[in-house]
């Protein structure tokens, strides 16, 4: 039982990872096979670049939920540094809640416009699916993004976690190996 929720978890942990790189590889398929198609039998999908178009829009979309539970989307931090830590994580985690509040506003926003507002007749030019399925993407994708924002901070602020962005700790790496310490001089 312990294993079985230790496999569900760590899938619910990487979710966004492994829906990116499914989208990636589908669209780049299809992307790929397309081009095939045209250069070699003259011919074209119809609806191949509509939907590889509908696919990387979803890619970004949980690209930018993936970057939440990494701790790595975009934000300005080098203030923070002549801060004192808890003074930046106080400052980080008021940010993080104004970020929630509009992702809450947005998720309300785009699931009235999606399931509320949207004419049930928009569908998509060459496929003719329903323009609602692949706009569900803005609340699904800003719900998981706010989940990952609530559980980054939790993870700072109640466990203590100290979470770097894998860019910075790359950039570290860098600069330790490209600066070696320099040799003790003997004193005589």
């Amino acid at each position: 039982m312990e294993q079985r929720y230790r496999v569900i978890l760590q899938f619910l942990n990487n979710f966004e990872s492994y829906i990116c790189q499914l989208l990636l590889a589908f669209f780049v398929v299809l992307l790929f096979v397309q081009i095939l198609l045209r250069e070699f039998f003259s011919y074209s999908i119809s609806w191949g670049e509509e939907l590889a178009t509908y696919l990387f829009v979803w890619f970004v979309f949980f690209g930018a939920c993936y970057a939440c539970r990494l701790g790595a989307h975009n934000r300005v931090t080098f203030q923070f540094k002549l801060l004192p830590r808890k003074v930046a994580l106080g400052i980080e985690a008021f940010s993080d809640l104004i970020w929630v509040i509009f992702n809450c506003y947005f998720i309300y926003l785009s699931y009235t416009f999606v399931f509320v507002k949207m004419n049930l007749f928009w569908k998509s030019q060459t496929m003719g699916i329903p323009m609602k399925y692949f706009y569900m993407v803005l609340p699904l994708a800003f719900g998981l993004m706010t989940i990952r924002v609530l559980q980054l901070n939790y993870l700072k602020l109640i466990k203590g976690i100290d979470i770097k962005d894998p860019d910075a700790l790359e950039v570290e790496k860098v600069l330790a190996e490209n600066n070696p310490k320099p040799l003790m001089q003997e004193n005589n």
